[in-house]
């Protein structure tokens, strides 16, 4: 008799899908066009990669594994639009052209690769749509509190906590809830992308303050502010959603004296172009 083996556990936390119908409902709530460029992070057993590619997707499937990559080669090499590299996604370059991402993350390294993705606004990501650990996609799409990472995302992408993935969706079970987590970009981003490393700054030294805004930036500047963003002028940086923030960042940056040599390089480009 036959004995059909259950895929062995990854060794970053990785757990994959069993059902089909769950992979294709998945590709089908990511509304992709036929042609779209898909990035899958760890292709595992290749449920999903099946389900992208009938839904008429390129697909580039990145996995660490080789026994599953020669798996996954075995399934989908001669399938036309299918290209599967061997690679970690902590590491590898994204495409240099507009594309979106459907995976099942390993739970492991999943807060890692978002990192990667929704951090440089320079990424050409358009949506992600990620299955994720429950209290990763719940923190990160919560109203209140504020986290960092939700507040440096969220001036690029709207963040959405799209469904629920019980662990009996997976082999081998995971010991808690998964969650698809959806980032969109956002067609006007709450800052200009040259400006997220100054926005990060920001963001980190209000965080890693634990104490009111006011204590960490000019009270009168924070106090206008909350009269006009709509926040208690005594909150904390965990108080203030994306749009708050990214509001607040500019009211700092327009009260912030420029360097002079900046000044005088703006001076000079202006006689020039005179």
């Amino acid at each position: 008799m036959a004995v059909r083996r259950r895929p062995a556990r990854g060794a970053r936390g990785q757990h994959f899908l069993r059902s089909k119908r769950l992979a294709a409902d998945l590709v089908a709530d990511a509304e992709l066009a036929r042609g779209d460029l898909v990035l899958e992070i760890g292709g595992g057993t290749g449920v999903l990669t099946e389900a992208l590619a009938q839904a008429g997707a390129r697909v580039l499937v990145l996995e660490r594994d080789p026994a599953l990559v020669t798996q996954l080669h075995g399934r989908f090499g001669r399938r036309p639009g299918v290209i599967v590299v061997q690679a970690d996604a902590s590491e590898h370059d994204w495409p240099d052209k507009p594309f979106a991402v459907v995976a099942n993350l390993p739970f492991a390294a999943g807060t890692a690769i978002l990192r990667r993705l929704l951090g440089d606004p320079a990424v050409q990501l358009r949506q992600l749509d990620a299955i994720v650990e429950w209290g990763l996609a719940e923190k990160r799409t919560v109203v209140w509190p504020s986290t960092l990472l939700a507040c440096k995302w969220g001036a690029w992408y709207e963040l959405r906590l799209v469904r629920r993935v019980p662990r009996a969706c997976f082999a081998p079970p995971p010991s808690v809830d998964a969650a698809v987590l959806r980032a969109t970009r956002r067609s006007e981003p709450l800052l200009p992308p040259a400006q997220a490393v100054a926005y990060e700054a920001l963001l980190q030294r209000a965080f890693a303050a634990q104490a009111p805004l006011e204590r960490v930036l000019p009270r009168g500047l924070v106090r206008r502010a909350a009269h006009e963003l709509g926040f208690d002028p005594r909150a904390t940086a965990r108080d203030l959603d994306a749009r708050q923030w990214a509001r607040l960042y500019a009211a700092v940056r327009s009260a912030t004296p420029r360097p002079p040599a900046a000044a005088a390089r703006r001076r000079r480009g202006s006689r020039r172009s005179r």
